[in-house]
Protein backbone atom coordinates (compact mmCIF):
# COMPACT_ATOMS: atom_id res chain seq x y z
CA UNK A 1 0.00 0.00 0.00
CA UNK A 2 1.10 3.50 -0.58
CA UNK A 3 1.63 5.96 1.89
CA UNK A 4 -0.29 8.64 0.13
CA UNK A 5 -3.05 9.28 -1.69
CA UNK A 6 -4.91 11.84 -4.00
CA UNK A 7 -7.85 13.85 -3.61
CA UNK A 8 -9.53 11.83 -6.58
CA UNK A 9 -8.00 8.72 -5.41
CA UNK A 10 -9.91 9.42 -2.27
CA UNK A 11 -13.39 10.35 -3.52
CA UNK A 12 -12.85 7.22 -5.78
CA UNK A 13 -11.83 4.64 -2.54
CA UNK A 14 -15.03 6.52 -0.62
CA UNK A 15 -17.72 5.73 -3.48
CA UNK A 16 -16.32 1.90 -3.59
CA UNK A 17 -17.58 -0.70 -1.33
CA UNK A 18 -14.34 -0.53 1.23
CA UNK A 19 -14.30 3.05 2.04
CA UNK A 20 -11.56 4.37 4.55
CA UNK A 21 -11.99 5.86 7.88
CA UNK A 22 -10.99 9.75 7.51
CA UNK A 23 -9.35 11.53 10.67
CA UNK A 24 -9.51 15.25 10.42
CA UNK A 25 -5.57 16.88 12.48
CA UNK A 26 -5.49 20.08 12.05
CA UNK A 27 -3.39 21.89 13.83
CA UNK A 28 -1.28 24.81 14.12
CA UNK A 29 2.13 25.23 15.86
CA UNK A 30 1.69 27.85 18.42
CA UNK A 31 -1.53 28.67 16.74
CA UNK A 32 -5.26 28.57 17.83
CA UNK A 33 -7.72 25.21 18.43
CA UNK A 34 -8.59 24.03 15.42
CA UNK A 35 -11.71 22.31 16.32
CA UNK A 36 -13.58 25.51 15.10
CA UNK A 37 -12.33 25.26 11.95
CA UNK A 38 -13.20 21.65 11.21
CA UNK A 39 -16.71 21.77 12.79
CA UNK A 40 -16.50 24.53 10.17
CA UNK A 41 -16.35 22.20 7.72
CA UNK A 42 -14.42 18.76 6.69
CA UNK A 43 -14.24 15.92 4.44
CA UNK A 44 -17.78 14.54 5.20
CA UNK A 45 -17.78 11.86 7.84
CA UNK A 46 -14.07 12.92 9.18
CA UNK A 47 -13.37 12.88 12.92
CA UNK A 48 -11.34 15.88 14.53
CA UNK A 49 -8.43 14.49 16.20
CA UNK A 50 -5.71 17.02 18.52
CA UNK A 51 -2.77 16.61 18.14
CA UNK A 52 -1.45 18.30 21.02
CA UNK A 53 -3.96 16.12 23.71
CA UNK A 54 -4.17 13.12 21.69
CA UNK A 55 -1.53 12.84 19.48
CA UNK A 56 1.59 13.30 21.94
CA UNK A 57 2.07 13.24 25.79
CA UNK A 58 2.44 15.81 28.31
CA UNK A 59 5.13 17.63 27.62
CA UNK A 60 8.29 17.58 29.55
CA UNK A 61 11.72 15.90 29.77
CA UNK A 62 10.50 14.37 26.84
CA UNK A 63 10.00 17.61 24.33
CA UNK A 64 7.12 19.60 23.54
CA UNK A 65 5.15 16.22 22.07
CA UNK A 66 6.32 12.91 23.29
CA UNK A 67 4.40 10.02 22.29
CA UNK A 68 1.11 9.49 23.95
CA UNK A 69 0.82 6.29 25.88
CA UNK A 70 -0.38 3.81 23.22
CA UNK A 71 -3.38 2.17 25.11
CA UNK A 72 -4.51 6.51 25.68
CA UNK A 73 -3.42 6.29 21.91
CA UNK A 74 -5.46 3.04 20.96
CA UNK A 75 -8.50 4.74 22.86
CA UNK A 76 -8.71 8.08 20.68
CA UNK A 77 -8.19 5.79 17.89
CA UNK A 78 -11.20 3.22 18.60
CA UNK A 79 -13.37 6.43 19.79
CA UNK A 80 -12.83 7.78 15.99
CA UNK A 81 -13.93 4.52 14.49
CA UNK A 82 -10.58 3.41 13.17
CA UNK A 83 -10.82 -0.24 13.46
CA UNK A 84 -7.32 -2.65 12.57
CA UNK A 85 -8.79 -4.50 9.68
CA UNK A 86 -10.41 -1.02 8.07
CA UNK A 87 -8.55 1.64 5.68
CA UNK A 88 -7.60 4.99 7.21
CA UNK A 89 -7.06 7.98 5.60
CA UNK A 90 -5.57 11.45 7.60
CA UNK A 91 -5.67 14.88 6.60
CA UNK A 92 -4.92 18.37 7.49
CA UNK A 93 -5.08 21.39 6.62
CA UNK A 94 -2.16 21.17 3.82
CA UNK A 95 1.02 21.24 5.83
CA UNK A 96 1.14 17.75 6.08
CA UNK A 97 2.92 17.53 9.45
CA UNK A 98 -0.39 16.84 12.07
CA UNK A 99 -1.26 14.12 9.30
CA UNK A 100 2.30 12.18 8.69
CA UNK A 101 2.52 12.57 12.51
CA UNK A 102 -0.81 10.67 12.65
CA UNK A 103 -0.19 8.51 10.39
CA UNK A 104 3.24 7.23 12.09
CA UNK A 105 1.60 6.91 15.52
CA UNK A 106 -1.11 4.79 13.67
CA UNK A 107 1.90 2.70 11.70
CA UNK A 108 3.88 2.27 14.61
CA UNK A 109 1.22 1.22 16.80
CA UNK A 110 0.92 -1.89 14.36
CA UNK A 111 -2.18 -0.48 11.77
CA UNK A 112 -1.33 -1.73 8.04
CA UNK A 113 -3.78 0.74 6.12
CA UNK A 114 -3.26 4.08 7.08
CA UNK A 115 -1.90 6.62 4.40
CA UNK A 116 -1.94 10.37 4.01
CA UNK A 117 -4.49 12.70 1.96
CA UNK A 118 -1.45 14.17 -0.20
CA UNK A 119 -2.01 18.02 -0.24
CA UNK A 120 -4.81 17.67 3.12
CA UNK A 121 -7.76 19.64 2.86
CA UNK A 122 -6.83 22.41 0.35
CA UNK A 123 -6.22 19.42 -2.43
CA UNK A 124 -9.59 17.99 -1.76
CA UNK A 125 -11.44 21.35 -2.13
CA UNK A 126 -9.64 22.45 -5.01
CA UNK A 127 -10.41 18.51 -6.81
CA UNK A 128 -13.99 19.87 -6.32
CA UNK A 129 -14.30 17.94 -3.01
CA UNK A 130 -17.39 18.76 -0.79
CA UNK A 131 -17.25 19.89 2.96
CA UNK A 132 -19.54 19.10 5.58
CA UNK A 133 -20.59 20.60 8.52
CA UNK A 134 -22.90 18.19 10.20
CA UNK A 135 -21.15 16.12 13.53
CA UNK A 136 -19.92 13.01 13.09
CA UNK A 137 -20.79 9.85 15.84
CA UNK A 138 -18.84 6.68 14.21
CA UNK A 139 -19.30 3.80 15.67
CA UNK A 140 -16.34 2.34 18.21
CA UNK A 141 -13.53 0.68 16.30
CA UNK A 142 -11.66 -2.18 17.41
CA UNK A 143 -8.14 -1.31 17.03
CA UNK A 144 -5.70 -2.12 19.60
CA UNK A 145 -2.41 -0.83 19.35
CA UNK A 146 0.91 -3.08 19.42
CA UNK A 147 3.97 -0.44 19.35
CA UNK A 148 7.18 -1.12 17.11
CA UNK A 149 5.52 -1.46 13.59
CA UNK A 150 8.20 1.88 12.42
CA UNK A 151 11.29 2.45 13.77
CA UNK A 152 11.93 4.80 16.90
CA UNK A 153 15.34 6.28 18.30
CA UNK A 154 16.12 7.80 22.11
CA UNK A 155 18.02 10.34 22.16
CA UNK A 156 21.12 7.52 22.88
CA UNK A 157 20.32 6.35 19.71
CA UNK A 158 19.93 9.20 17.46
CA UNK A 159 23.11 9.93 18.78
CA UNK A 160 24.59 6.33 17.41
CA UNK A 161 22.77 6.68 14.55
CA UNK A 162 24.58 10.23 13.59
CA UNK A 163 27.81 8.51 14.16
CA UNK A 164 26.66 5.25 12.21
CA UNK A 165 24.40 6.16 9.90
CA UNK A 166 22.70 9.23 8.22
CA UNK A 167 20.51 11.31 11.22
CA UNK A 168 18.24 13.40 9.09
CA UNK A 169 17.40 17.02 10.86
CA UNK A 170 14.00 17.95 9.38
CA UNK A 171 13.81 21.31 10.94
CA UNK A 172 14.68 24.77 8.91
CA UNK A 173 18.43 25.21 7.97
CA UNK A 174 18.44 28.40 10.25
CA UNK A 175 17.43 26.58 13.25
CA UNK A 176 19.73 23.46 12.57
CA UNK A 177 22.54 26.36 12.12
CA UNK A 178 21.87 27.56 15.38
CA UNK A 179 20.93 31.58 13.70
CA UNK A 180 18.03 31.48 15.75
CA UNK A 181 16.17 29.57 18.26
CA UNK A 182 12.29 30.92 18.75
CA UNK A 183 11.35 27.87 20.95
CA UNK A 184 13.88 25.62 22.95
CA UNK A 185 16.74 26.19 25.09
CA UNK A 186 19.80 26.58 22.65
CA UNK A 187 20.16 26.70 19.09
CA UNK A 188 22.45 24.20 16.88
CA UNK A 189 21.60 20.32 16.28
CA UNK A 190 22.88 17.15 17.11
CA UNK A 191 26.80 16.78 16.16
CA UNK A 192 26.73 14.50 12.85
CA UNK A 193 22.95 15.24 11.73
CA UNK A 194 22.93 16.36 8.49
CA UNK A 195 20.29 19.36 7.15
CA UNK A 196 17.50 18.51 5.57
CA UNK A 197 13.99 20.82 6.03
CA UNK A 198 11.07 19.08 5.71
CA UNK A 199 9.76 21.90 3.39
CA UNK A 200 12.47 20.92 0.63
CA UNK A 201 10.18 17.70 0.27
CA UNK A 202 6.91 19.40 -1.17
CA UNK A 203 6.26 21.56 -4.14
CA UNK A 204 4.40 25.07 -3.84
CA UNK A 205 1.00 23.15 -3.66
CA UNK A 206 1.91 21.67 -0.32
CA UNK A 207 2.26 17.81 -2.13
CA UNK A 208 4.77 15.30 -1.87
CA UNK A 209 7.83 15.49 -5.00
CA UNK A 210 7.36 12.37 -6.97
CA UNK A 211 9.06 9.62 -5.97
CA UNK A 212 12.26 9.84 -8.22
CA UNK A 213 12.89 13.68 -7.10
CA UNK A 214 12.41 12.78 -3.43
CA UNK A 215 15.05 9.61 -4.16
CA UNK A 216 17.27 11.99 -5.72
CA UNK A 217 17.30 14.92 -3.01
CA UNK A 218 18.09 12.34 0.06
CA UNK A 219 20.86 10.46 -2.04
CA UNK A 220 22.52 13.90 -2.29
CA UNK A 221 22.04 13.78 1.73
CA UNK A 222 24.06 10.55 1.84
CA UNK A 223 20.32 8.18 1.70
CA UNK A 224 20.37 6.03 -0.25
CA UNK A 225 16.83 3.16 -1.30
CA UNK A 226 16.96 0.00 0.42
CA UNK A 227 19.35 -2.19 -0.29
CA UNK A 228 22.43 -1.94 1.31
CA UNK A 229 22.18 1.46 2.61
CA UNK A 230 23.27 2.93 5.84
CA UNK A 231 20.20 3.23 8.71
CA UNK A 232 18.20 6.76 8.49
CA UNK A 233 16.73 8.34 11.63
CA UNK A 234 15.28 11.88 11.03
CA UNK A 235 14.55 14.31 13.85
CA UNK A 236 13.07 17.64 13.75
CA UNK A 237 11.67 20.29 16.81
CA UNK A 238 9.43 17.66 18.31
CA UNK A 239 8.49 14.98 16.92
CA UNK A 240 5.84 16.48 14.21
CA UNK A 241 7.59 17.90 11.26
CA UNK A 242 9.98 14.85 11.55
CA UNK A 243 7.33 12.40 10.60
CA UNK A 244 6.52 14.27 7.27
CA UNK A 245 10.37 13.74 6.42
CA UNK A 246 9.71 9.86 7.80
CA UNK A 247 6.94 9.93 5.30
CA UNK A 248 8.69 11.97 2.39
CA UNK A 249 11.47 8.82 3.20
CA UNK A 250 8.90 6.20 2.64
CA UNK A 251 7.34 7.43 -0.87
CA UNK A 252 10.98 7.57 -2.05
CA UNK A 253 11.80 3.91 -0.84
CA UNK A 254 13.66 4.30 2.37
CA UNK A 255 12.47 3.31 5.32
CA UNK A 256 13.68 5.45 8.68
CA UNK A 257 13.47 5.84 12.20
CA UNK A 258 11.68 8.93 14.16
CA UNK A 259 13.23 10.51 16.88
CA UNK A 260 9.95 11.21 18.52
CA UNK A 261 12.01 13.50 21.41
CA UNK A 262 13.70 15.70 19.04
CA UNK A 263 15.18 18.48 19.50
CA UNK A 264 13.15 19.72 22.43
CA UNK A 265 14.44 16.71 24.63
CA UNK A 266 17.89 16.72 22.85
CA UNK A 267 18.33 20.48 23.93
CA UNK A 268 16.66 20.59 27.65
CA UNK A 269 19.67 18.71 28.71
CA UNK A 270 22.73 20.49 29.49
CA UNK A 271 24.98 17.53 29.09
CA UNK A 272 24.44 16.66 25.37
CA UNK A 273 26.64 17.96 23.00
CA UNK A 274 25.44 20.76 20.70
CA UNK A 275 27.35 21.71 17.12
CA UNK A 276 26.59 24.85 15.10
CA UNK A 277 26.97 25.75 11.82
CA UNK A 278 26.42 24.56 8.10
CA UNK A 279 28.09 21.55 8.68
CA UNK A 280 27.18 18.26 10.61
CA UNK A 281 30.09 18.72 13.18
Amino acid sequence: MTAILSASELMSELAGPRPPVLLDIRWQLGGPDQRPAYEAGHVPDAVYVDLDRELAGPAGSGGRHPLPEPEAFGAVMRRAGVSAGAPVVVYDGGLGWAAARAWWLLRWTGHAEVRVLDGGLAAWTAAGGAVSADAVSPAEGDFKPTPGGLGLLDADGAAALAREGVLLDARAGERYRGEVEPIDRVGGHIPGAVSAPTTENVGPDGRFLPGAELRARFAGLGVTAAGGGRPVGVYCGSGVSGAHEVLALEVAGVAAALYAGSWSEWSSDPDRPVATGPLPR
